[in-house]
């Protein structure tokens, strides 16, 4: 605990969840053994590392790339419930949405699956003030959405002072942060103000993401989508200043390449679990079966992409730096 009675950032640096799998506490995300077998490593698991439970389709942004807009009625604590136990050995869930915060027993869900599970909470943190208190110490991280200052977020996602309000609130509670930027080729200037803010926010990582043709996207202007060498060369130049200007958090950057294809696994909020993104189905989307009706194992082992998976947490398949620690 704080001096203020507030929940403290783990101190240890990562922790053990499956032999030569560890998930790092400073940077948020999954580190393994130099030397460990990625294939071997797959062949053994019986269950996903990560899995996305959308605990509401609701939102109280618009985003310019939200993929997610169809909506689906809320899962009741009862079939949250339910998931829980199907989700068994799962090192780390995402209690995810649309905003998951917008749901006024969120704390009720964290309270129901913190103890069995690494939780990580993706949000715009409008809510942070509401939940804060109640969630702190029990979820690993809060992911923020953020793409930069003030007019670039504004306009990308949604209203940039009412995110740092709750950003404040979250951190001020104990909880740790990292953030989360959809990169269009209009927001390229923006992002060493976006590593910035991570920085001064003492943020775990700085996650980069490609938008994709889904949902809203749709709309987007064509110009807005940059290459995998124009991303190459944004990461690169981002890491050079990184370095120079002794940022802190870590960098990941993640584009849509055979190699990530199918990598996540999201449970939406009737139960299904589908693989995402699958570039050749319908919206993107490749159904594995309903969590309300069978176990996590069972999805598992019909799931094609499992080596997609283990090489995207890992970080094998995407762009990356680890977090430096404080006067390192």
């Amino acid at each position: 605990m704080t001096d203020l009675g507030m929940p403290a950032i783990p101190a240890s640096r990562s922790q053990l969840v499956t032999p030569g799998l560890a998930f790092s506490n400073w940077g948020h995300h999954f580190t393994a053994e130099q030397n460990l077998d990625l294939k071997a490593a797959v062949k053994a698991a019986r269950a996903p590392l990560s899995v996305i439970v959308q605990v509401t389709k609701r939102c109280n942004f618009g985003c310019s790339f939200c993929s997610e807009t169809l909506q689906i009625p809320d899962p009741t604590l009862k079939e949250l419930e339910l998931m829980r136990l199907h989700l068994a050995g799962v090192p780390r869930i995402f209690l995810s949405g649309g905003e998951p915060l917008m749901r006024k027993d969120f704390g009720e869900i964290v309270d129901m699956y913190y103890e069995d599970h690494i939780l990580a909470v993706p949000t715009n943190a409008t809510h942070g003030l509401q939940h804060a208190k109640g969630i702190a110490g029990k979820i690993a991280f809060a992911n923020i959405g953020l793409e930069g200052p003030r007019t670039t977020t504004t306009r990308v996602r949604g209203n940039y002072d009412q995110i740092m309000a709750g950003v404040h609130a979250l951190k001020d509670a104990g909880i740790p942060l990292s953030l989360s930027a959809v990169v269009y080729r209009s927001t390229l200037s923006a992002l060493p103000f976006t590593c910035q803010i991570a920085d001064v926010l003492e943020a775990g990582k700085v996650k980069l993401i490609m938008p994709l043709r889904k949902g809203n996207a749709l709309d987007l202007d064509e110009n807005e989508f940059i290459s995998d060498t124009e991303a190459a060369e944004t990461f690169a130049r981002l890491s050079e200043l990184r370095t120079i200007h002794g940022w802190r958090p870590a960098l990941r950057m993640t584009t849509w390449t055979p190699e990530n294809e199918g990598h996540m696994i999201v449970i939406e909020p009737n139960g299904v679990a589908r693989a995402w993104p699958v570039y050749d189905a319908p919206d993107l989307w490749e159904r594995l079966g309903n969590v309300l009706e069978e176990p996590i194992e069972a999805i598992w082992e019909r799931y094609r992409f499992k080596e997609n998976h283990f090489a995207k947490y890992l970080g094998r398949s995407i762009r990356t730096t680890t977090h430096t620690e404080a006067g390192r």
